[in-house]
């Protein structure tokens, strides 16, 4: 016996949807706003999007220095040198890792917020950033807190993660 549902309108239980993307900074379907990134990046979304965390998916994507975030609090993503090493600097950050493969390749990529530790090795930027293009990551990160204060809040996506 079938049911009448197709007259009624769907209720959407995607809140961002339901909002208009407001306040993920995302464009329907499109897994987030992806008009600032760059043609490089785009690409890079198309071909690994899928495969990148959801926050990631949502994020509002930036290309360069001068892009932002829409309001306070907001998740931002990209893979521009520029703006990564332009949020770094910002914030008196330095490259550096945790730790190195067998190889003696940078494992984990972090930033020195001034703790300084003996854990923690630094590096040049040059050797951050080609490790980061090298593993196809993303910068997944944010310019304030809700609260309207400077965060240091980033991390790395990386498409080719396996999980579990």
């Amino acid at each position: 016996m079938a049911t009448k549902t197709a007259d009624k309108p769907k209720k959407t239980t995607d809140r961002s949807k339901a909002r208009g993307d407001a306040r993920s900074g995302g464009s329907r379907g499109s897994g987030g706003s992806r008009d600032r990134a760059r043609p490089e990046d785009r690409k890079f979304l198309e071909r690994f999007g899928d495969k990148l965390s959801k926050s990631t998916q949502r994020a509002k994507w930036t290309g360069s220095p001068d892009d932002g975030a829409d309001r306070p609090g907001q998740t931002l993503a990209t893979r521009s040198p520029e703006v990564i090493r332009a949020w770094a600097e910002a914030r008196d950050a330095r490259p550096v890792t945790a730790t190195r493969g067998d190889d003696g390749r940078p494992r984990t990529l972090r930033f020195d917020f001034g703790e300084r530790s003996d854990r923690l090795e630094e590096l040049s930027w040059d050797e951050w950033l080609g490790t980061f293009e090298e593993r196809q990551l993303v910068f997944i990160y944010q310019e304030r807190k809700r609260d309207g204060n400077q965060s240091n809040f980033f991390r790395l996506d990386n498409p080719n993660r396996e999980d579990g």
